[in-house]
């Protein structure tokens, strides 16, 4: 079940076409996999449309004889449902399939940091990177902060840490006053969006910090 989700204000954002690429893909990615937010981008839709609407229409217009002549034609009607692209990836010996949001990504690179892999998908927003996460089976982390926000979406797995469990779907904010050790029992692949460095703040591993960059 997914627990955490994209405020209110991001999802609106977002439909309103307000969002760079890297955020906009993870709202994308979030909404396919999630009910409860395909409802709500439902609403926003129609609620922007009629906004729209309204403020481009500010008198009533009569589309009584467009309507009819419409329905003189009676057309043939043929529904078929769109091909959704399928996109599967390889990482760690481990299959997963990416969301339609993130299909046009297949082709990676892949750089690798302990059980820990990356591959950059997006780099040309600032200061901005966006990048498929792959943490292997009982790997974690460590403890670590960002100079800005981590954004974290996760694609399949699960995974802890301090405030608690996340799992396929998740949606996951963090500022750069929050620190967290990820740990992931079974393996799990996530798409990362950050804004800045992250920086290591716990014991030993803070000497890896000029390898950080791997992981940004």
């Amino acid at each position: 079940m997914i627990k955490f989700h994209p405020s209110s204000a991001m999802l609106n954002d977002h439909i309103a076409g307000n969002l760079p690429l890297s955020l906009s893909v993870a709202v994308s990615a979030h909404i396919e996999m999630c009910d409860q937010c395909q409802k709500a981008a439902q609403k926003l839709e129609s609620s922007q449309a009629e906004q729209l609407w309204q403020t481009g229409n500010e008198e009533p217009v009569d589309f009584s004889d467009m309507l009819h002549d419409i329905l003189a034609e009676q057309p043939e009607i043929t529904c078929k449902a769109p091909n959704k692209p399928e996109a599967m990836i390889e990482v760690a010996q481990q299959h997963y399939r990416l969301p339609v949001a993130l299909s046009i990504f297949s082709d990676l690179k892949w750089s690798r940091l302990g059980p820990v892999s990356r591959a950059r998908v997006i780099n040309n927003e600032n200061e901005v990177r966006a990048n498929l996460l792959h943490i292997g089976k009982g790997a974690s982390i460590a403890r670590h902060q960002h100079k800005g926000y981590e954004l974290t979406l996760l694609l399949d797995g699960s995974f802890s840490d301090e405030k608690g469990s996340y799992h396929k779907g998740d949606f996951i904010f963090l500022d750069g006053a929050q620190a967290h050790a990820p740990y992931s029992e079974k393996g799990c692949l996530c798409y990362v969006v950050q804004n800045a460095p992250l920086y290591f703040v716990a014991g030993v591993s803070q000497v890896l910090n000029p390898l950080a960059g791997l992981l940004y």
